[in-house]
């Protein structure tokens, strides 16, 4: 019988949004993998399991850490915060599953970042929506600009994730101004929430111009509406094309 590893997407980290399956393969594990920030938004609700943790940009050495730990017999959840198949682990464990024959993998969604903030923001992806994350540490600032132009030109509403960082802390305006040249007007309606789910959440709505001058950082989520997107109040609605 293989060894099982789950890939576990805990939402924003409150216990109260991680769905009963995530929390059912957390509670059965031996060992809780993880990045620090996130891992840490678990052990006081699991404080009997043992934690084993990497930094950031040690996500193959975190991948190989579980492969490790299960091939001795333990049963291992990886976690990822939001979904573990957006912008998460669950992609680079089944490129190296090939080399461990012992092992399954199992994965489990969670409530990704684009989800849980536009629940706060109202209804800003309301029709059809693109994520993009504005990282170029895996994917190259051009291919990033030629999806942000495609997301314009299709009329899309945009959740960006990594909208910036203590390197790129000019990405954000950077993206603004590639929107506008692609055709989205100054007044289209945006915003961010900072730490959705978590202890300090910020919520801000604005226009595409405003937005341009906003600073933000790794924690926020950004959403850009489409053509049709309008403000009411500190929320952003997305018609989708009923008569009301």
């Amino acid at each position: 019988m293989k060894n099982i590893i789950t890939v576990v997407g805990i939402g924003p980290g409150k216990p109260e949004m991680m769905t009963e399956e995530a929390v059912e393969a957390l509670a059965c594990s031996d060992v809780i993998v993880g990045y620090t920030v996130y891992v840490d938004l678990l052990r006081d609700e699991f404080p009997d399991k043992e934690f084993r943790t990497t930094p950031m940009r040690q996500e193959i050495e975190r991948c190989r850490l579980c492969f490790d730990l299960a091939k001795e017999g333990k049963r291992v959840s990886l976690v990822c915060s939001g979904d573990a198949g957006v912008y998460g682990m669950a992609a680079p464990m089944y490129a190296l599953l090939p080399e461990y024959e012992e092992v399954e993998l199992s994965v489990v969604p969670g409530i990704t970042a684009a989800n849980s903030g536009a629940a706060v923001l109202g209804a800003p992806l309301n029709h059809d929506y693109c994520v993009i994350s504005l990282s170029d540490l895996l994917t190259p600032w051009s291919v990033i600009e030629k999806r942000l132009q495609a997301a314009i030109m299709g009329d899309f509403a945009i959740a960006l994730y990594n909208p910036s960082s203590k390197k790129r802390v000019d990405y954000l305006m950077r993206a603004c101004d590639i929107m506008l040249a692609a055709g989205a007007g100054e007044d289209r309606a945006c915003g961010y929430v900072e730490s959705i789910g978590r202890e300090g959440t910020k919520t801000h709505v604005c226009t595409l111009k405003e937005l341009r001058e906003c600073s933000v950082n790794m924690f926020t989520t950004v959403f850009i509406g489409n053509s049709q997107s309008y403000l009411q109040g500190d929320k952003i609605i997305t018609r989708r094309g009923y008569s009301i």
